[in-house]
């Protein structure tokens, strides 16, 4: 069980961990099978080893990449927390899934991590924040009432009317 001081030090930890930009520092923060959820990712990261690959690939997209954090909120029974964030960065590699391309646009997210603990450690992350405003920020996804939306609308109906038939 965890109290409220110990959460927010945790959650300093974890940012302090994050914006180190060294894999290693989130280890002894999340339990050996850890599960870790995140919108990016196709599926969700299983255990230590998938958590620093998928903080390594983000690291290289965002090379920049910092996050502050935010308010946050417990379960009465201290078991999972909810912790706010700030992320904020400049896209300068490849965002692996799915292969966008740099392109030096910066980013600024604000999101939502719940965290489910045992023995101190997250055992399983869920990551909740908007992907198509990252989308639109680094020029993914055009930006509502543009004429690359109206195409890629056009795009859609025309693909889904020959899914139809």
């Amino acid at each position: 069980m965890m109290d409220e001081r110990s959460a927010r030090e945790f959650a300093e930890r974890y940012a302090d961990a994050l914006n180190s930009h060294d894999a290693g520092r989130i280890e002894p923060l999340v339990t050996s099978d850890v599960v870790w959820l995140d919108p990016s990712l196709p599926k969700p990261a299983r255990g230590v080893q998938e958590v620093k690959d998928f903080l390594r690939r983000s690291w290289v997209a965002f090379p920049d990449l910092q996050f502050t954090s935010g308010p946050m909120w417990m379960e009465p029974n201290g078991e999972s927390v909810s912790w706010s964030w700030r992320m904020q960065g400049t896209h300068r590699g490849v965002i692996d899934p799915p292969g966008f391309a740099a392109t030096g646009k910066r980013i600024d997210i604000d999101g939502i991590d719940v965290w489910d603990f045992a023995e101190g450690r997250i055992e399983r992350a869920r990551a909740y924040y908007d992907v198509a405003s990252l989308a639109r920020q680094i020029g993914a996804m055009p930006t509502p009432g543009s004429a690359g939306e109206r195409v890629r609308v056009l795009l859609q109906r025309t693909q889904a009317r020959f899914a139809r038939r």
